[in-house]
This record gives structure tokens, C-alpha cells and sequence, in this order.
């Protein structure tokens, strides 16, 4: 009990010195607001343009979502065929890997293109999606081939069918690998998400990331700061959602779960 609360405590009380440090130092040495500003102006931006911080943050979490659910939804399911059939995983899986190794930023424009200028968030849904899916992707591969084959020769010894190795023997060894990848493209997706509005730099996307362009252009430095600040808490709130998730699944029966 005083172990969880420290691990509370401690770092609470660390961030709490940063701002105060922050907040001194910028104030003692007289550093320009459009260089660093301090806590307090960029909490006056949340009270000043906080409707229109929070509405962006929306727009951003809605394709976050929407491309972490896809990248989920598809890398399972690519996953699955890839174990069902290795003709399939030996003729897919290079096309994986180079979606996954093409720098988002470089296929933008063409994606751009592709849905056309008035389809922008269009664009960054499928920019983000590509981002976020091979985690999920190479997690729920790699957990579906760590089945111990002593076990998979059990099953095929009680002529058990595909499906009902899948769901009894498969999905529960896969399961801590495809949370552990599901956590990372929850992350991936966010981090998606912005690169692609930086990348479609049009305020069709009304995305924070937009917000941030359109600050560093009128030289806005704290409301800057204040949507990332926005950025960092949708990416700790989904990190520590996704990680509740894992621990509700793995912690009556995974070591790596239990204390």
C-alpha cells in the first residue's frame, strides 16, 4: 500500500519542482516569452483559447481512435491468415514490411491526392493506420508462432479442428504478445495521427497539430506549449487505459501480470 502510493507521490511531487523551477527560471533570467514561456502563460492560453485547444484535441483523438481501431482490427486479422497459412505470410508479409519501412511523411502527398484535398481527414486517418498497424501486426505473428509445439502436437493428437486450436491454444498464448503490440500502436497511432496533419498542413484537418502550425506562425510560443501539453496527456491517458486493458486480461493467470 505505501509502495503504490509512493509510486504516486514521487512522481507528482518531481513534476510539481519542474514547473516551479521552470517558472522561476524563466521569470530570474528574464527569458523571452517567444523563446520559453513560463507554466503560467500557457495556462492563461487554456483560459483564453481553451475552446479551441479542446475542440482540436477532439479531432486529433477521433482519428487516434479511429486508426488505432483499424490497425487493431487489420493486423489481428492479418495475423490470423499469416498463421493459418504460411503461402499466405510468405506472399503478404514483405508487403508489410515495406508500408512499415516507407516513411509516412514521403507517401503524404500522394495519399493527399489519392482522397482528394476536401477529404484531409481522410488522409490522416489512413496515414495514421498505416503508422500504428504493423506493431499489431509483428506482436499477434510473433505470439501466434510462440505456441509450444508439444502443446500444438496435443491438440492435433485429439484431432482437434483449426478453430478450436485458435481459440483454445493459439489465442491465449498470443494474447500478451498482440496487448503488448496493441499498447505501442496506441502510442503509434497518436504519434500518427499528428505527422499526418503536419503533413496535409491544411486546416481542413482542424487538428491539433494544425494548432501548433498555426501558433509557431504568429510566433504564439505558449499556445504552442499548451497543445502539447494536450498531446502528451491523450498519449499518457490512452497509454494508461490500454495498460489497465492488459492487466484485466493477463493478471489472474500471466506472470508477467502478477506481483
Amino acid at each position: 500500500m505505501i509502495r503504490n502510493a509512493l509510486n504516486l507521490i514521487l512522481p507528482l511531487a518531481l513534476f510539481a519542482g519542474l514547473i516551479w523551477f521552470w517558472e522561476w527560471s524563466v521569470v530570474h533570467w528574464e527569458v523571452p516569452a517567444f523563446i520559453l514561456p513560463p507554466p503560467s502563460a500557457i495556462l492563461a492560453v487554456f483560459q483564453s483559447d481553451g475552446a479551441s485547444l479542446y475542440g482540436s484535441a477532439a479531432t486529433t483523438l477521433a482519428t487516434t481512435l479511429a486508426a488505432f481501431a483499424l490497425a487493431v482490427i487489420s493486423g489481428t486479422a492479418l495475423a490470423t491468415l499469416f498463421a493459418a497459412s504460411r503461402l499466405a505470410e510468405a506472399m503478404l508479409s514483405p508487403y508489410a514490411v515495406i508500408l512499415q519501412v516507407t516513411p509516412v511523411i514521403a507517401i503524404a502527398p500522394l495519399i493527399m491526392v489519392w482522397v482528394g484535398l476536401d477529404n484531409a481527414w481522410l488522409a490522416v486517418l489512413i496515414l495514421a493506420w498505416i503508422v500504428a498497424f504493423f506493431p499489431v501486426l509483428a506482436s499477434a505473428t510473433a505470439g501466434l508462432k510462440a505456441v509450444d509445439p508439444n502443446l500444438r502436437d496435443l491438440f492435433r493428437l485429439y484431432d482437434a479442428t483449426f478453430w478450436e486450436t485458435f481459440r483454445r491454444l493459439l489465442v491465449p498464448s498470443a494474447l500478451p504478445y498482440l496487448l503488448a503490440g496493441i499498447k505501442t500502436a496506441g502510442g503509434l497511432a497518436l504519434a500518427g495521427a499528428v505527422i499526418a496533419e503536419f503533413a496535409a498542413a491544411s486546416g481542413n484537418t482542424n487538428g491539433l497539430a494544425w494548432r501548433i502550425l498555426e501558433a509557431g506562425n504568429r510566433l504564439q510560443i505558449a499556445k504552442m506549449f499548451a497543445a502539447l501539453v494536450l498531446l502528451a496527456l491523450i498519449g499518457v491517458i490512452l497509454y494508461a487505459i490500454l495498460s489497465v486493458i492488459e492487466w484485466l486480461l493477463l493478471h489472474r493467470w500471466h506472470g508477467t501480470q502478477r506481483p
